[in-house]
Protein backbone atom coordinates (compact mmCIF):
# COMPACT_ATOMS: atom_id res chain seq x y z
CA UNK A 1 0.00 0.00 0.00
CA UNK A 2 1.51 3.42 -1.16
CA UNK A 3 2.70 5.23 1.97
CA UNK A 4 3.74 9.09 2.73
CA UNK A 5 7.77 9.03 2.32
CA UNK A 6 8.43 12.47 2.42
CA UNK A 7 7.28 16.16 2.84
CA UNK A 8 8.44 19.02 1.34
CA UNK A 9 8.22 22.70 2.78
CA UNK A 10 8.48 25.46 0.09
CA UNK A 11 9.99 29.01 1.35
CA UNK A 12 10.77 32.40 0.67
CA UNK A 13 12.89 32.68 2.74
CA UNK A 14 15.06 29.40 2.81
CA UNK A 15 17.27 30.52 5.79
CA UNK A 16 14.29 32.40 8.17
CA UNK A 17 11.89 29.04 7.47
CA UNK A 18 14.94 27.08 8.49
CA UNK A 19 15.57 28.88 11.54
CA UNK A 20 11.70 29.23 12.62
CA UNK A 21 11.51 25.03 12.39
CA UNK A 22 14.61 24.48 14.37
CA UNK A 23 14.42 26.90 16.89
CA UNK A 24 10.57 25.79 17.39
CA UNK A 25 10.59 21.91 17.27
CA UNK A 26 14.10 21.09 17.17
CA UNK A 27 14.37 20.08 13.70
CA UNK A 28 17.96 19.53 11.60
CA UNK A 29 18.75 20.90 8.24
CA UNK A 30 21.39 19.65 5.99
CA UNK A 31 22.57 20.89 3.03
CA UNK A 32 21.33 18.57 -0.24
CA UNK A 33 24.34 17.64 -2.92
CA UNK A 34 22.01 18.03 -5.29
CA UNK A 35 21.13 20.07 -8.70
CA UNK A 36 19.41 23.13 -6.87
CA UNK A 37 18.91 24.52 -3.21
CA UNK A 38 17.60 22.07 -1.27
CA UNK A 39 17.56 21.43 2.66
CA UNK A 40 17.31 17.51 4.03
CA UNK A 41 15.06 17.97 7.18
CA UNK A 42 15.74 15.83 9.69
CA UNK A 43 12.13 15.52 12.01
CA UNK A 44 13.52 13.54 14.37
CA UNK A 45 15.10 9.57 15.43
CA UNK A 46 15.19 6.82 12.92
CA UNK A 47 13.11 4.95 15.65
CA UNK A 48 10.88 7.44 16.41
CA UNK A 49 7.36 6.68 14.27
CA UNK A 50 7.05 9.93 11.65
CA UNK A 51 8.44 10.70 8.19
CA UNK A 52 11.87 13.20 7.20
CA UNK A 53 11.02 15.89 4.81
CA UNK A 54 13.18 18.84 3.06
CA UNK A 55 12.92 22.18 2.27
CA UNK A 56 13.62 24.86 -0.48
CA UNK A 57 13.29 28.69 -1.97
CA UNK A 58 9.23 28.45 -3.22
CA UNK A 59 9.75 29.03 -7.14
CA UNK A 60 7.01 30.52 -9.10
CA UNK A 61 3.81 29.07 -9.04
CA UNK A 62 4.49 27.08 -6.34
CA UNK A 63 2.08 27.21 -3.15
CA UNK A 64 2.51 27.79 0.53
CA UNK A 65 2.45 24.81 3.19
CA UNK A 66 3.75 21.88 3.08
CA UNK A 67 3.55 19.18 0.00
CA UNK A 68 3.52 15.50 1.04
CA UNK A 69 5.01 12.25 -1.15
CA UNK A 70 3.31 9.37 -1.85
CA UNK A 71 5.49 6.60 -2.63
CA UNK A 72 4.11 4.25 -5.49
CA UNK A 73 5.53 1.53 -7.80
CA UNK A 74 5.13 3.89 -10.98
CA UNK A 75 4.41 7.02 -11.91
CA UNK A 76 3.10 6.69 -15.17
CA UNK A 77 0.26 4.05 -13.31
CA UNK A 78 -0.68 6.28 -10.82
CA UNK A 79 -1.00 9.42 -12.78
CA UNK A 80 -3.56 7.41 -15.33
CA UNK A 81 -5.21 6.12 -11.63
CA UNK A 82 -5.04 9.49 -10.13
CA UNK A 83 -6.92 11.01 -13.28
CA UNK A 84 -9.37 8.28 -13.58
CA UNK A 85 -11.03 8.80 -10.07
CA UNK A 86 -10.86 12.65 -10.50
CA UNK A 87 -8.14 13.64 -9.75
CA UNK A 88 -5.32 16.22 -11.89
CA UNK A 89 -1.76 16.26 -13.00
CA UNK A 90 -0.82 19.72 -12.49
CA UNK A 91 3.14 19.15 -13.27
CA UNK A 92 3.69 15.66 -15.18
CA UNK A 93 6.36 13.29 -14.46
CA UNK A 94 9.60 14.71 -13.34
CA UNK A 95 13.38 12.83 -13.20
CA UNK A 96 15.11 13.87 -10.30
CA UNK A 97 19.07 12.53 -10.88
CA UNK A 98 19.48 9.70 -8.37
CA UNK A 99 16.58 10.17 -6.35
CA UNK A 100 13.81 9.02 -9.23
CA UNK A 101 10.48 10.51 -10.40
CA UNK A 102 7.66 12.32 -9.15
CA UNK A 103 4.67 14.08 -10.23
CA UNK A 104 2.43 16.72 -8.53
CA UNK A 105 -1.17 16.48 -8.51
CA UNK A 106 -4.76 17.11 -6.67
CA UNK A 107 -6.99 15.48 -5.47
CA UNK A 108 -10.52 15.76 -5.71
CA UNK A 109 -10.95 18.44 -2.84
CA UNK A 110 -7.96 20.36 -4.68
CA UNK A 111 -5.96 19.26 -2.35
CA UNK A 112 -1.89 19.24 -3.38
CA UNK A 113 -0.16 16.15 -3.03
CA UNK A 114 3.00 14.20 -4.94
CA UNK A 115 3.45 10.81 -6.40
CA UNK A 116 7.18 9.52 -6.43
CA UNK A 117 8.65 6.58 -7.65
CA UNK A 118 12.17 6.27 -6.10
CA UNK A 119 15.23 5.10 -8.27
CA UNK A 120 15.65 1.51 -7.00
CA UNK A 121 19.67 2.30 -7.12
Amino acid sequence: MPRILHFEVYADDPARAKKFYSETFGWKFDKWDGPWEYWMAKTGEEKQPGINGGLMKRMPGQPSGMINYIDVPSVDEFSKKIQSKGGKIIKPKTQIPGIGNFAICTDTEENLFAIIQPDKE
